[in-house]
């Protein structure tokens, strides 16, 4: 009998008569769905992650690594990856391919120097992060504390000099930082000449980067820093760039999941139940698939000149602009301090009833009541037209995003979320969640 049966046998007999609990049975009861769920006991198995072995948390857990693919039987919707194929290929005529490229500025640095302070730099972006003008500021003060071989023997005062040890887990940060100056001290590479190594294959490059422990470049960061090193022409004639996917983050994820690319049996449960985190695992896995399949029809329907080169080059746009700007609550209902009506607005710093204003009656305050995603209301428009990216456009090239491209593509499934990852390692990771059967306490911290 399977973890999941055997509970249910136990709390049967204890609920099957009764239609209201008392509180004698409302003890057992909770009783048995907390020792399920979140204890365990001697005995209760081994599991493998990050390269590291743990216990089980719990029964559940052992049967939730065991079926949590088929409870959730994610799947790639071939409809829907069309339906947002043609809409980015949209995107991709009417901004002349530019909604693909983002160049920021490298601060004077030559290419070897942006090499340096990205690929030593980007592992260290979680839990806040600081700008890469920032970084080449650091590094033009002090261009001995890049050095490999120096992070290496002292990768705190690495992680001090470019001012990440208030962001917490520093332990993290700490075996990132040497791990991955190593990583290059082994193959005697240095972050520009890494391509190098791997005869300018950037697949083999990512595949090793990844297989890399803990150096902090899981697939969403190697596959964003390699495109950024291509982009940014920094490396040039790499091999298999097709192979980089989408940098899969929960921004990607929601939108895969409201654009219907991918679907779930069930909704995405909480990251309470997702216990080491094997359902993000899963939906990344596939999210990332997903938009290879978007990429892969776009190439079919049109011509080698109105689509992109890798799947990776999406991410500037589907994260950048529509995860991060369109894809939210950002038009906000205000209501005038005249209670005369109310109005739609794409800031919530906004203090003044722009009705009144707009009629020549000054001074009239107003305040919000509420906020909406700007796809579900008719006067979405005003958000998507004020949003960074689409205020930065030609003015003919702003009429094309007065909706979202997606919005006609994502109907009832606007409203889905993405999963949430709770961290394995760390101060309030699953390791610290630990207790025993008949012990009591255990759980996260705050």
């Amino acid at each position: 009998m399977d973890e999941l049966s055997a509970f249910c046998s136990r709390l049967k007999p204890l609920i099957e008569s009764e239609s209201t609990l008392d509180i004698n049975l409302a003890r057992k009861v909770i009783k048995e769905i907390n020792e399920f769920l979140y204890t365990n006991y001697d005995g209760i198995g081994t599991t493998k992650a990050l390269g590291y072995t743990f216990n089980y948390l719990s029964d559940f857990h052992k049967y939730w690594e065991a079926n949590h693919k088929e409870i959730l039987n994610c799947e790639i919707v071939e409809q829907n990856c069309e339906l947002v194929a043609d809409a980015l290929h949209q995107v991709y005529v009417n901004t002349e391919g530019k909604a693909f490229v983002s160049l920021y500025d490298t601060c004077g640095l030559t290419d070897e120097e942006v090499a340096r302070v990205r690929l030593l730099t980007a592992n260290q972006d979680f839990r806040g992060s600081r700008k890469f003008s920032d970084l080449a500021k650091v590094f033009k003060d002090d261009k001995t504390r890049f050095d490999e071989d120096v992070i290496s023997q002292a990768p705190v005062d690495f992680l001090k000099k470019i001012g990440v040890t208030s962001l917490s887990q520093n332990d993290k940060r700490t075996s990132y930082a040497k791990n991955f100056a190593e990583f290059l001290l082994e193959r005697n590479s240095s972050p520009y000449g890494i391509i190098d190594y791997y005869d300018r294959d950037i697949n083999a490059l990512r595949n090793d980067m990844i297989n890399c422990k803990s150096a902090g470049y899981g697939n969403k960061k190697t596959d964003m820093v390699l495109r950024d090193m291509v982009v940014l022409g920094i490396w040039k004639d790499v091999r298999n760039f097709d192979k980089i996917d989408v940098a899969s983050d929960i921004n990607t994820i929601k939108v895969a999941l409201r654009t219907g690319i991918i679907k779930t049996a069930i909704p995405l449960v909480s990251s309470f139940l997702d216990i080491f985190c094997h359902q993000y695992s899963y939906i990344d896995e596939m999210n990332a698939k997903a938009w290879r399949r978007v990429w892969e029809i776009w190439c079919e329907k049109y011509p080698s000149e109105e689509c992109i080169t890798s799947p990776c080059l999406m991410d500037y746009f589907v994260y950048g602009v529509i995860g991060r700007q369109f894809c939210k609550e950002n038009l906000y209902l205000y209501k005038c301090s005249t209670n005369l009506h109310t109005f739609r607005w794409h800031s919530s710093r906004n203090q003044t009833c722009q009705t009144c204003y707009a009629n020549g009656i000054k001074n009239k305050k107003a305040f919000i009541i509420g906020k909406v995603m700007a796809c579900s209301d008719p006067c979405g428009k005003i958000a998507f037209l004020n949003s960074e990216y689409v205020s930065s456009l030609p003015k003919e090239q702003q009429i094309f995003f007065e909706k979202c491209p997606f919005s006609d593509i994502c109907g009832d499934k606007r409203y889905l979320v993405p999963p949430k990852s709770i961290s394995i390692l760390g101060q309030t990771g699953w390791t610290t969640a630990y207790a025993k059967k008949d012990n009591g306490g255990g759980g996260l911290m705050s």
